[in-house]
């Protein structure tokens, strides 16, 4: 494990990081795991990461207390805000203001402390619904300024983030990780999943990813709610 370069993974336990976190290991990294309780509406998906994490081999697994919810501005934040269930015009109302931000300086934070010079996140250009902090241009934007705020940055340790699904479609991505063995039944996408994490099968984050099973040619494993 000492020879391993480290890396902090983003995994929110839904498709795309779980892929992701399944890609740093296929790589070589030695995987330190980092999710939010950021008050979101579906608490499902916190018990999802832990599971992902463990199943796929991670070093640890920390979960950082946010108050997310206390802003509000986002239906996974503000329950008086109902969840779309047909596709929106523009940046849809289940975008979390600064989210990425957020979580990404965080992270930054925790790879300075570990000594890892790696940040991987799952975000992705192509089925990314609209939201403005999961394009490349983010993504670059983010890279140089941890690259200028950090002591690890200013001796010469530079860090790099890593998107490797931007610019993969929802079919890609399964294939990608059905490759690498992940089991995509212990993951939760739903926005508005139960607590047991039955999925809703109607929200926005429900329909790209039955969609992209179909895609793939890969049976989904999605438990939904009311399903026989």
């Amino acid at each position: 494990m000492s020879d391993q370069p480290r890396a902090v993974i983003l995994v929110s336990g839904g498709l795309d990081s779980t892929t992701v976190l399944a890609m740093a290991r296929q790589q070589g990294y030695a995987c330190y795991t980092l999710s939010f309780d950021y008050g979101q509406r579906s608490r499902a998906e916190l018990l999802a990461a832990e599971r992902v994490s463990a199943a796929l081999g991670d070093v640890e697994h920390k979960v950082v207390k946010l108050n997310l919810d206390s802003i509000g501005g986002s239906a996974l934040t503000d329950h008086s805000i109902a969840v779309p269930e047909e596709a929106t015009e523009g940046i849809p109302v289940t975008y979390v203001p600064a989210r990425n931000t957020v979580f990404l300086s965080i992270a930054l934070g925790w790879a300075e402390v570990l000594g890892a010079q790696d940040i991987f996140i799952g975000v992705n250009a192509v089925d990314y619904s609209g939201y403005p902090d999961c394009r490349p241009a983010y993504i670059a934007a983010f890279e140089a300024m941890a690259n200028l705020a950090t002591r690890a940055g200013v001796e010469g340790e530079k860090l790099t983030i890593h998107a490797p699904l931007m610019d993969l479609g929802k079919d890609q991505i399964i294939r990608a990780g059905t490759e690498l063995g992940v089991d995509y039944a212990l993951t939760v996408s739903c926005y508005q999943a139960t607590e047991d994490g039955l999925a809703c099968g109607r929200c926005d984050s429900c329909r790209l990813r039955r969609e992209g099973f179909a895609d793939a040619g890969v049976t989904d494993p999605t438990r939904y709610a009311g399903a026989s």
